[in-house]
């Protein structure tokens, strides 16, 4: 399991938690600490899990708004709280984190598929991709990304012919 693969685990443990018990702010420093105690406690993370649950929690209300508008069968109330709280995370790393979307909607499918129910992964799909084609600045994004990847392949690939006629 890659460090930011855990990270996003726990920081999902602690807005489970969180949003179970009433959504107490003074509760989730505590509960952070408590899920790195009980499920990785050498592991050092850099602050991710502290970004991602505070990033969460200072955006909560503009995230739910999304999940109301995208996933349209299902009131915020009634999605499993699992589910609610991948779809935050996910949200919450498509606009305001520097993680690539891609990324985004890929690893909060993989948490889901972990963690939810038989239908999580294609539910988490479904709402985030339908905010991804309705929100151009996440494309931009995601197109910045792969020209920036493409220039750095042709970079590599132009060293290696240059290394190879000099051979």
């Amino acid at each position: 399991m890659s460090n930011r693969h855990l990270a996003r685990t726990i920081a999902l443990q602690t807005l489970f938690a969180w949003d179970f018990n009433g959504q107490k702010d003074g509760d989730i420093e505590r509960l952070i600490v408590d899920n790195f105690a009980n499920f990785a406690p050498k592991f050092d993370d850099g602050g991710f899990v502290k970004e991602l649950v505070s990033g969460v929690r200072d955006h909560l209300a503009e995230i739910n708004k999304l999940i109301i508008k995208y996933a349209t069968e299902w009131p915020l109330d009634q999605i499993t709280t699992i589910d609610r709280n991948v779809l935050r995370l996910g949200i919450y790393e498509l606009l305001y984190s520097a993680i690539p979307p891609r990324v985004a909607i890929n690893e909060a499918i993989e948490v889901a598929k972990s963690f939810g129910g038989d239908a999580s992964g294609k539910f988490v799909n479904g709402v985030l991709g339908a905010l991804y084609n309705d929100e151009p600045e996440i494309q931009k994004r995601d197109n910045k990304e792969e020209a920036l990847a493409a220039k750095s392949e042709e970079a590599t690939v132009k060293s290696e012919d240059t290394d190879a006629a000099i051979s």
